[in-house]
């Protein structure tokens, strides 16, 4: 039952969208439909996506006080926990908000996968509807040179270091001024997102050596579409006020030396 909902209302759709669009574009090419069908499917998930943004700006801004809280029960694990719980439920932000819309996008990405995996290999022609023309065989080739139904390890490179681009925008900038000596490191969550941050790009770049170079082009093309949301999200956060300077103190008269305040 399942499998026949994933079927229906997932793949097969992705799927003969990707046929049509391979029909449909200049010289057949599959790269550009790929290109394509990743642009589409970044605007219907855009939703998703800006939610996810939105509740990753959250955590971002709460960093600096949770460092403070981590700092001042250090000492005190169950204190630190119910403090730092108690800072979530008054800012009103869950640390795992920003994982749902990533699951919801779960299903349109495994579809895509399998769609790319069955076009790639000329197979799974039996799925598409009635008024999409059947192509016969689909070239792999992209722009004549790469062949996207063979590994391309330019491709999962790239698509690993766009990967990093895009991590590295969304992980929150180092303070030195609220480092504490002797503390200890950030919690075990800070630590694992600091451990993801690289992991996720290398792990990019392995699985893209694995599978055709059509499912790194399309990671690839995903990863720039979302620096580019991330990079527009950003540009339209308000900005911190500078912190007002001190005044400076006036220059004593020439001759006389500077008189402190009296203690």
């Amino acid at each position: 039952m399942i499998a026949q909902i994933y079927n229906a209302v997932f793949y097969q759709p992705i799927f003969n969208l990707l046929v049509w669009l391979y029909e449909v574009v200049p010289g057949q090419d599959i790269g550009i439909a790929i290109i394509l069908i990743t642009i589409i499917l970044k605007v219907v998930l855009f939703p998703f996506s800006l939610q996810s943004l939105k509740s990753q700006r959250a955590m971002n801004a709460l960093q600096p006080r949770l460092k403070a809280l981590q700092d001042q029960y250090k000492d005190d694990k169950e204190k630190q926990a119910k403090a730092v719980m108690e800072l979530y439920a008054s800012e009103k932000v869950s640390p795992f908000s920003s994982c749902l819309p990533l699951i919801i996008q779960l299903p349109f990405l495994f579809a895509l996968y399998h769609a790319l995996q069955k076009g790639l290999t000329n197979g799974g022609f039996e799925q598409l509807y009635p008024f999409v023309a059947h192509p016969g065989t689909i070239d792999a080739m992209f722009l004549g040179v790469v062949d996207l139904a063979a590994r391309s390890w330019p491709l999962a490179l790239l698509a690993g270091l766009t990967q990093l681009w895009q991590t590295l925008m969304l992980s929150p900038k180092p303070n030195p001024a609220a480092k504490v000596p002797g503390s200890k490191d950030e919690d075990t969550m800070a630590a694992v997102n600091r451990q993801m941050t690289y992991l996720m790009p290398v792990m990019t770049f392995i699985i893209g050596l694995q599978f055709p170079g059509g499912l790194a082009l399309y990671w690839l093309v995903m990863n720039l579409l979302t620096v580019g949301q991330q990079w527009l999200f950003f540009q339209k956060e308000p900005k911190k006020p500078d912190a007002p300077s001190l005044p400076t103190p006036p220059t004593p008269p020439s001759g006389h030396a500077a008189v402190g305040p009296v203690v």
